[in-house]
Formats: C-alpha cells, sequence, structure tokens
C-alpha cells in the first residue's frame, strides 16, 4: 500500500484533492488506520483515480462523475468524450489564435498612420471572367463573422470541381457583395470554361471587365485588414471611388499561412 502523499505523487494530484475525493465518496482509502487515521492506497485505485480527473477535465461536476463512475462508463466512452473535449479545447485555441491576430492586424494599422506608404499599389484591367462558384451569407465583414463563412465555401468548391468535370482556368478568387447593412454575400470561385449543364450543384457566373487597384498582401489571410485599408486610402488620395465588389486572388497557398501570398483587387470608378 502507499500513504496519501506517495499516492498523490503518483497519481499526480494533490493530497488536498484526496480527501476532498474521499469526503465525497469518489475514492475511498483502501485503509484508515483507527488509531492515526492516516489514509493508504493501492496501486489498483489509480485506474479509477485516472478515470475521476479524466471525466473532471472534460468538464463534469464531481456530482456527474460520481454518477458516472456508478454505471462503470466503458473506456470506449471515455476516450470518446475525451477526443470530443479535444477537439473543443483544439477550437477554442484556433479561434483565440485568429481573434489575436486581428488585434494584431489593427494595432499595425494604427501604428502605420502617418507614416509614409509601406505598400505599393497598381492599377490593372481585370478581364471579363466565367467562374463556377458557391455562395454564402455571413452577418457583415467582421473576421468572426465571414471568416467561418469563407474558408468552408472554398473548400467545398474544391471537392466539387472533379465531379462537376470543371477544369479550371485560373486561381482561386473570393469576392463579397454588401447585400444590406449587416449582410454579405460571400461567393467563392474559380475561372473556367463551361456552358450550361449539371455542375454538381456549382453556380456559373460572369465577372465583368474592370478597372481596379490591387495590391499584393503577404501573409496569412488573418492579417489582411492593413493590406485592404492601404488600398481604401491610395483610392482616396488619387481621386477614385470604389466601383465594384472585393476580390482577392489567392496566388500561393502554401501549409503554412504566413507564406501566403494573395492580390487585393478593389474595382475602381
Amino acid at each position: 500500500m502507499f500513504s496519501i502523499g506517495d499516492f498523490a505523487r503518483h497519481g499526480r494530484v494533490s493530497v488536498r484533492m484526496l480527501r476532498h475525493y474521499d469526503a465525497l465518496g469518489l475514492l475511498r482509502p483502501a485503509r484508515v488506520d483507527p488509531a492515526t487515521g492516516y489514509r493508504s492506497y493501492t496501486a489498483g485505485q489509480l485506474a479509477r483515480l485516472n478515470r475521476i480527473v479524466a471525466l473532471k477535465d472534460l468538464g463534469f461536476t464531481l456530482e456527474q462523475v460520481a454518477t458516472l463512475l456508478a454505471e462503470e462508463v466503458p473506456v470506449e466512452r471515455v476516450r470518446g468524450m475525451l477526443d470530443l473535449r479535444r477537439a473543443e479545447l483544439a477550437a477554442a485555441v484556433a479561434e483565440t489564435a485568429a481573434k489575436l491576430a486581428q488585434v494584431e492586424a489593427r494595432l499595425r494599422t494604427i501604428e502605420d498612420e502617418g507614416r509614409a506608404p509601406a505598400y505599393d499599389v497598381v492599377v490593372k484591367e481585370l478581364p471579363a471572367t466565367r467562374v463556377v462558384e458557391l455562395t454564402g451569407v455571413a452577418a457583415g465583414f467582421a473576421p468572426e463573422t465571414i471568416g467561418p463563412v469563407v474558408r468552408p465555401l472554398c473548400a467545398e468548391l474544391g471537392r466539387r470541381l472533379p465531379a462537376a468535370d470543371v477544369t479550371p482556368a485560373g486561381r482561386l478568387t473570393c469576392y463579397y457583395e454588401q447585400r444590406a447593412e449587416d449582410e454579405v454575400v460571400v461567393h467563392a470561385a474559380i475561372p473556367a470554361s463551361v456552358g450550361p449543364g449539371d455542375l454538381n450543384g456549382l453556380g456559373v457566373a460572369d465577372l465583368p471587365a474592370t478597372r481596379a487597384a490591387t495590391l499584393v498582401h503577404r501573409g496569412a489571410i488573418d492579417g489582411v485588414l492593413p493590406s485592404w485599408q492601404a488600398v481604401v486610402r491610395w483610392i482616396e488620395e488619387h481621386g477614385h471611388r470604389s466601383a465594384g465588389a472585393q476580390r482577392e486572388l489567392y496566388l500561393d497557398c502554401p501549409a503554412d499561412p504566413a507564406g501566403w501570398v494573395t492580390e487585393l483587387q478593389e474595382p475602381i470608378g
């Protein structure tokens, strides 16, 4: 048998927590010395301790843990719950990282105020282009609302192209149309020479020829805000006005988002 201190060390918990589990009836000592009150545990009790800690870390209350232990939940079910919790935590970490990236992007725009422009804006004539596309609706242009719409659309577009027998004739482009005050139609599109017919649920659209102010953004798309605002400032400073849906042409998208290269295209009049 092990003393409460040794058992706590082997189970990677505190002595205080073991006493608490004992008080709740979750994990009774294998033996309590009647004279001294010292608690002793066996190695076999580590299995129950592991279940208690795992279920608690999954977010269950200790009362719920007691119920689950009484029902003798199979280890496979515990593993399934642990996997689910892991996925939830990973999603939370990703969301926090995205929010941090947006804060950093805002800070960069503030730091750039009053400085000489560090961006090269080029005016281009964009030809008329037929695209196949998928569309969705976002509740505004805020990153936390538009990002969860854009990413699944692009992924689904890529999955549908082979079954539609569509051969891309250019690079992935996303463009955005503001339909209402707080509603944005998001288009994930790719150029293709197609006619009428079944395109596996893909829509067909013709992007008009336009003159656009363009800027190459290098880095994760989550940090695109300073680049877009640089384009807007350039448009105003040079006496132009916005004249169409913003476009993002993805020139290079390696596995590491820090290496992405995206051309921002703002139609001007």
